[in-house]
């Protein structure tokens, strides 16, 4: 593992990826709830103070069945700002409260119903950063990348990826934040003021800066590149990835089980270590994985530092935390050389990438 550079003080802190098992339909939230505390005890014991949970953490992957109104209900935390949020949401507020109780931060995805009126609603894909020492969520994100189809493939054999159909794009962008108390000695803005000083550099001193990303958004680069420009240190993204390749209709791809899954995981593999190179910060890449009523969902649970190598990862299908003891300071070769962005970014060149959605290629010669 790259060395810290010695010029910063050392800025430990121990996170743990909280791997999932299969969550199966029949599997009752009280089963998957006492998995989930499993896991924090686990991590309590390895004094680990950051725990990340995969994309949906609490139920099955439901957007592969066409579900009706009534029974796709069920599957969602109801996020009512008058009755607390979502930290008082009563499917999820267990683990909030353990979690407490263990003084270890959570990052959890979950399907969230925003309620609006007593007549509306608006579902997200979501996760959110639950702080122990604040007792509250203090980040909040909801997937802006979402993959499938809003009508079910028709195609004979397809396989439904319907998450445009139960799903909003995430409507709050991609906000960093700092994650109070985790990391021993970090600065503060009452440092400053009680110091007098004004010529203080502040970067890469202060509490972990955190970003969120879900499943298919790691493969985004811009995405990341947001975060990176808010000095992100640790991106969370907690992911159901299928273990085999589709076309654009649903339909499985003529390959073997094993190549498709080597080819998925090839695939997250890069997304996850090149944007953690190229925006210079660790992620933690969580995985809800196995056979979910015979649908399988691929692992690559692993921990990654800024310079894009594995620092560790999950060895089986089934629960299972990933433990690593991560220095914050090691963000700080890449962001003051290779992207220290404000010296070496262009922005008079990216403007098509505002501009144009979709490709649009050279006249034909």
């Amino acid at each position: 593992m790259t060395s810290s550079m010695t010029s910063t003080p050392n800025r430990l802190l121990t996170v743990a990826a909280a791997q999932l098992g299969p969550i199966h339909l029949s599997s009752s939230r009280q089963s998957v709830l006492l998995r989930i505390s499993a896991l924090l005890d686990e991590a309590a014991s390895q004094q680990v103070k950051l725990l990340v949970l995969p994309e949906l953490a609490l139920t099955t992957f439901f957007p592969r069945y066409l579900l009706e109104s009534k029974a796709l209900s069920e599957y969602f935390e109801i996020e009512d700002p008058e009755k607390g949020g979502i930290r008082r949401s009563p499917g999820v507020s267990p683990v909030f409260d353990y979690a407490h109780k263990l003084n270890i931060d959570v990052c959890i995805g979950y399907a969230e119903r925003a309620v609006q009126s007593e007549t509306s609603h608006t579902d997200y894909n979501s996760c959110v950063y639950y702080s122990a020492q604040a007792d509250e969520v203090v980040g909040k994100y909801r997937k802006v990348h979402l993959p499938g189809a809003v009508k079910p493939y028709e195609e004979p054999g397809a396989f439904q990826q319907l998450e445009k159909r139960y799903f909003t794009p995430g409507d709050l962008g991609f906000p960093a934040f700092r994650a109070p108390g985790i990391v021993e000695g970090a600065l503060k803005k009452s440092d400053l003021k009680s110091s007098g000083s004004t010529d203080v550099h502040t970067d890469g001193k202060g509490d972990p800066i955190i970003g969120m990303l879900i499943c298919n958004d790691r493969r985004w680069p811009e995405a990341w590149r947001v975060y990176g420009l808010q000095g992100v240190e640790i991106l969370c993204c907690g992911f159901n990835t299928t273990a085999f390749a589709t076309n654009a209709n649903g339909q499985m791809l003529d390959m073997t089980a094993e190549e498709a899954e080597e080819e998925v995981l090839l695939h997250h593999r890069l997304s996850c270590q090149g944007n953690s190179y190229m925006n210079a910060c660790f992620s933690i890449n969580v995985a809800k994985t196995g056979a979910e009523d015979g649908n399988p969902l691929c692992g690559g649970t692993m921990i990654v530092h800024p310079n894009g190598h594995i620092i560790k990862e999950a060895k089986t299908k089934e629960d299972e935390l990933v433990v690593a003891t991560i220095n914050l300071t090691d963000c700080r070769r890449g962001k003051t050389k290779t992207f220290a962005f404000d010296k070496h970014r262009r922005l008079e060149h990216y403007g098509m990438i505002l501009e144009r959605l979709g490709a649009v290629e050279p006249e034909l010669l």
